[in-house]
């Protein structure tokens, strides 16, 4: 596992992540857990030749981008209005076949605090976060199923979003990562990774 998460990857662009390997992969995107379940962020899986040409130049030249199986841009929410908490809580009833009376008291929890002015302008920050901990469920389930993964913050946001058509969407780039199959020629995939003791990085309270 540690070998397949790695920031300096060379991908193997000739070698593709199976259909089937995929689905399972963006799966896990689905079902990452989010503060009150809100899920504020939305993945782009860019396949688009020609579109993940156009970012190349927007991520410091990084040839994950053009190279990978498969590009995965994470956006995040700069806002929060009382739309995106009733689409959820519409989506609660449905699937949970409950009422929406029954979740009267969720929802006066959730827009007191989202819609709260104190609130407002920490919207985009507490978004981030939550696409970062499905950015961790990516990473860590490629690895299990063998697949290398690349996280990305080398990009420039406001470009991906005009690229991508996200300006005014309500949505706005975090964090990108390419996923696919280091080459054999990758000279950092024999390499020792270099980290600090678990004694200076983890300590028991």
């Amino acid at each position: 596992m540690q070998k397949r998460v790695d920031r300096r990857l060379v991908h193997a662009r000739a070698r593709r992540i199976p259909s089937e390997v995929w689905s399972v992969l963006e799966q896990t995107l689905v079902l990452t857990p989010s503060s009150f379940g809100l899920q504020p962020y939305r993945f782009l899986v860019v396949q688009d030749p020609a579109m993940r040409a156009k970012l190349l130049p927007q991520s410091w030249g990084q040839k994950q981008v053009v190279d990978a199986s498969h590009f995965v841009v994470f956006a995040a929410r700069t806002s929060m209005d009382e739309a995106a908490i009733d689409a959820f809580l519409q989506r609660t009833c449905d699937v949970r076949g409950v009422t929406r009376e029954s979740l009267a008291g969720y929802r006066g929890m959730m827009t007191g605090m989202l819609l709260s002015d104190g609130f407002k302008p920490q919207v985009p920050h507490w978004a981030a976060h939550q696409a970062y901990i499905a950015l961790g469920n990516l990473m860590t389930a490629a690895a299990l199923v063998g697949v290398d993964a690349c996280p990305m913050e080398g990009l420039v946001p406001v470009e991906y979003d005009k690229l991508l058509g996200l300006t005014g969407s309500g949505f706005g780039t975090v964090v990108a990562c390419a996923l696919g199959y280091r080459t054999a020629s990758d000279k950092y995939a024999t390499l020792p990774k270099v980290r600090f003791p678990a004694g200076d990085l983890v300590k028991h309270v």
